[in-house]
């Protein structure tokens, strides 16, 4: 059998597609990237290709990978591209993949946490350079986009990537 993703043979695992109890067959590779892992670059491609599949399953699981990578131009042609029957798009959004904000050396984010800047970053528009070691208390998270997270500097509410902060 092939993974239902990528079209790769071998070892095979059947994921649930939630909040139904459809079950799509994936690689090891295709599994560990549907929970959040790294995975080799380019190994997504193959979503343009699943995104067509017959199987709704399939199209659920393509269009909530494509959605996580909607800021590459390849995902965001191919999610202009990609229809949905309205019942189908209602199941994608329903339980798509869970944001997870990690910090600048993989430790989990919570809102509410206590984050420590690592460089200068200028803030656009504020006028100012929040300089390394400031201590930001209380961020919060964007819901959409797990590199970014919100949080007041210098009495200013700012969007600060998660690669230049570090969990206290």
């Amino acid at each position: 059998m092939q993974c239902e993703i990528c079209g790769a043979e071998g070892s095979l695992t059947a994921v649930a597609v939630q909040p139904r109890s459809e079950t799509v067959s994936l690689c090891e590779t295709c599994a560990n990237g549907l929970k959040g892992d790294a995975v080799p670059e380019g190994h997504w491609q193959a979503l343009t290709t699943s995104m067509w599949s017959e199987s709704d399953a399939v199209k659920v699981v393509s269009w909530r990978l494509l959605n996580r990578f909607r800021d590459e131009a390849w995902a965001a042609d191919a999610l202009d591209m990609l229809y949905l029957e309205p019942e189908v798009e209602e199941w994608a959004k329903a339980a798509g993949p869970e944001v997870i904000h990690r910090d600048s050396v993989g430790a989990v984010l919570s809102s509410g946490d206590t984050v420590v800047l690592i460089k200068d970053l200028p803030v656009k528009g504020g006028g100012f350079t929040a300089k390394r070691g400031t201590a930001v208390r209380g961020i919060s998270l964007v819901p959409d986009n797990a590199g970014h997270i919100e949080g007041r500097v210098e009495g200013q509410r700012i969007v600060i990537l998660t690669e230049f902060v570090k969990k206290r």
